[in-house]
């Protein structure tokens, strides 16, 4: 099970843990934003299966960088309309056959298909 605990630390700032882990969110940009850690972990995940494809195909894909890019709707309620991801593989060594089947690969990323799954999301009051 993944887990996630959020702690208000003030204003619009959170101290987020995970397993080990430790990082901040603010809202306010004094940190990473709610979004932009969504954003993060999608373009993340979809870095993991780059190195997955890399490694399984006995592939030099290093130095690689994942652009995500969202824009947000608007009036209320918020949400990101459309979110683009754009990969540098630097230099490109893949033919198009191994690109192809590198696009498709990472679409199996869990963080993409959460996103695309439009997971149920349940809430509980704790008082």
């Amino acid at each position: 099970m993944f887990k996630a605990e959020i702690t208000h630390n003030s204003d619009f700032a959170f101290t987020v843990k995970t397993g080990e882990n430790q990082f901040l969110i603010d809202a306010k940009g004094k940190g990473l934003t709610p979004l932009n850690a969504l954003l993060a972990g999608l373009g993340s995940c979809i870095g993991v299966y780059i190195r997955k494809y890399a490694e399984g195909g006995k592939l030099s894909l290093e130095g690689f960088q994942v652009n995500v890019s969202a824009d947000l709707s608007g009036p209320a309620p918020f949400f990101f309309r459309q979110i683009s991801v754009d990969i540098d593989l630097k230099n490109c060594p893949l033919d198009e056959r191994r690109q192809k089947a590198l696009l498709e690969f990472i679409k199996n990323c869990p963080a993409h298909y959460t996103l695309k799954g439009n997971p149920q999301i349940d809430f509980k009051l704790i008082c």
